[in-house]
């Protein structure tokens, strides 16, 4: 056999699809009746909701060798065959990027996700998204989701948002992960440097987060889910320029009923400022209960302390911060994670340091706090 010939029979058997491994599951006969669908969740619990939908829209379960729809109704005694489809290769390419592995095992993994990393790709993005460094860090063992193999990222990130992010390397833990966020058994805490000095040292904010109603890349706070929120005070600040608030383009009239205001959810981040600088800015700790978007920076900008760096929601570089110092992204990290092991029901306790940029940014508002609160010297007498 020629060099070609071995080469070619190589590729074939590399993109042969093995057969997919076969399941029968006997229905308890106490089961007077039940659906199909139900029946294989109680008897597959490790399977997604979802990867039994495609087994069932591919007609793969079967009873005595008939196929079986989602909502057929089976019996006790009923003997179930199937069997998943196979999964799909990613048509996205593999690329090495490093990555802060802060935990990993067989079923999944956590790491420290650098500020200006897209979670997943798009139009706009290239080959430098976190999917492409876990098609290559990972090589194959990730959890097929929509019936596609790619990475099983339960939750995400802004793109300027650095921090714990967890991956599920197989369907029955990114299943058990993916209950946790929804039923916000897990804990969630942010690290965010915002502009002004909040006048209490802690607090909570329950008001529900919906789209821009006419600013649709946005989000805004509203009072209930159906009215906005009143315009937020200005950030404490002794800057003339910081109280102007001529340009409030992006808060709605909170006297407007109308229906064109979207429908919003509910959310809530409790926050606790762990250090602030002077009337500058304050360093805060939130700790959120949902997971809506751009959830802290709304709720922050609805107190009147826009997150530095957040251009969307109003924040205007200061001038007592030089301009080297200035913030180059949203200061947000996410810090901590608690989960619950989806396999193993250990706790794991997940935190990632602070990056350079956000540590740099802290230092430079402590100089600019102490340049401010220097008192100024005497000046000595003309001879």
């Amino acid at each position: 056999m020629g060099f070609w010939d071995l080469g070619f029979l190589t590729f074939l058997c590399s993109n042969i699809v093995k057969p997919a491994k076969s399941h029968t599951y006997t229905i308890s006969p106490g089961v007077r009746s039940i659906r199909a669908d139900k029946a294989l969740a109680i008897g597959f619990p490790e399977h997604s909701r979802s990867a039994l939908q495609r087994a069932f829209d591919a007609g793969l379960v079967t009873r005595d060798s008939r196929p079986l729809a989602r909502d057929a109704t089976v019996h006790g005694g009923d003997t179930l065959a199937f069997s998943m489809p196979p999964t799909k290769p990613s048509e996205l390419r593999p690329v090495k990027i490093p990555l802060d592995i802060l935990y990993e095992d067989k079923h999944l993994l956590a790491l420290n996700k650098p500020a200006g990393m897209v979670v997943h790709p798009g139009a706009a993005t290239g080959e430098d998204t976190l999917v492409h460094a876990l098609l290559a860090h990972c090589k194959g063992t990730l959890s097929g989701i929509g019936g596609v193999e790619r990475p099983g990222i339960v939750h995400r990130l802004d793109r300027e948002t650095s921090g714990v992010i967890i991956v599920a390397k197989t369907d029955a833990a990114h299943r058990a992960l993916a209950e946790q966020f929804s039923n916000r058994t897990l804990q969630k805490e942010y690290l965010a440097l915002v502009s002004g000095a909040p006048a209490l040292l802690s607090g909570s904010i329950a008001k529900p987060i919906g789209r821009h109603p006419t600013q649709r890349h946005k989000m805004m706070a509203y009072d209930h889910p159906d009215h906005p929120a009143p315009p937020a005070l200005p950030a404490l600040s002794d800057q003339s320029d910081q109280s102007d608030q001529s340009d409030r383009s992006d808060l709605t009239d909170p006297t407007d009923n109308t229906p064109h205001a979207p429908r919003a959810r509910d959310a809530r981040t409790d926050w606790q400022v762990l250090e602030k600088y002077a009337t500058l800015a304050a360093l805060l700790r939130c700790a959120i209960h949902t997971g809506r978007t751009h959830q802290i920076r709304v709720h922050m900008k609805s107190l009147g302390h826009t997150l530095l760096g957040d251009t969307v929601y109003g924040w205007k570089p200061d001038p007592r911060i030089p301009a080297k110092s200035q913030p180059q992204r949203v200061m947000l990290h996410a810090e901590h994670l608690v989960v619950t092991h989806p396999i193993t029901r250990k706790t794991l306790d997940l935190r990632a340091p602070l990056p350079k940029d956000f540590s740099a940014m802290i230092r430079a508002l402590k100089a600019a706090t102490k340049t401010a609160t220097k008192p100024a010297q005497p000046r000595k007498p003309k001879k």
